[in-house]
C-alpha cells in the first residue's frame, strides 16, 4: 500500500494540489491502478484539502475512472442516440450473449468488463465500442464477435510468449 500511495503521491506533485487539477489526478491515477480505492481517494483529498466527499463525487461522476475493479480488457458502449438508433441494442446483445454477463459486471475470469458510457464522439460511425483504448465504429453483432476474437487470440499469443519464457 506504501508503494501505491507513493504512486499516488507523485501523480499529485505532477499537477499540484489546485482543486482544478483534480479530475486530472483522478484519471492519472485511475490509469496508473486500474481503479482508484479509499486510500487512494483519502490521500487525494488529504493532499489536495479537499473533503473526501468531494473527491468521491468527482470521482463517481466521470465513467471513465472506476472506484471497482475491472477485467483486463474493458469495453465500454456509446448508450447515446445515434449509437442507440443505428443498433446499439443489437450490440449490446451480442455483447452480452458474448460473454454471458449483463453491461456492469465483469467476467468471473477477470478478463473482460462491459460498461455503457455517453458519447465516445464518434456520432458518424454507429454503434460504437472502445476496447481499452481502441474505438470501433460501424458494428453489427457478427463485427462484434470478430473483433473480441481478435483480442482473445492476442492474449493467447501473449500467454504463450510468456509461457516460453519470451517478453509479456
Amino acid at each position: 500500500m506504501v508503494e501505491v500511495l507513493a504512486a499516488t503521491d507523485k501523480i499529485i506533485d505532477g499537477y499540484g494540489t489546485d482543486r482544478e487539477a483534480l479530475v486530472e489526478i483522478l484519471r492519472e491515477v485511475n490509469d496508473e491502478g486500474g481503479h482508484l480505492t479509499r486510500a487512494h481517494l483519502q490521500r487525494i483529498a488529504e493532499r489536495t484539502n479537499l473533503p473526501l466527499s468531494e473527491v468521491y463525487s468527482v470521482a463517481s461522476f466521470y465513467t471513465m475512472i472506476s472506484l471497482e475493479p475491472l477485467g483486463r480488457h474493458v469495453i465500454r458502449l456509446c448508450q447515446d442516440a445515434p449509437c442507440h438508433v443505428a443498433g446499439g441494442r443489437e450490440v449490446w446483445e451480442a455483447l452480452e450473449h458474448e460473454f454471458g454477463i449483463p453491461f456492469g459486471e465483469t467476467t468471473l475470469d477477470g478478463q473482460w468488463s462491459l460498461l455503457t458510457t455517453s458519447c465516445i464522439g464518434a456520432c458518424a460511425v454507429g454503434p460504437v465500442i472502445m476496447v481499452d483504448d481502441d474505438i470501433y465504429g460501424n458494428l453489427t453483432p457478427d463485427k462484434v464477435r470478430e473483433i473480441v476474437a481478435r483480442y482473445r487470440e492476442a492474449d493467447a499469443q501473449d500467454a504463450a510468449s510468456e509461457s516460453q519464457g519470451g517478453p509479456a
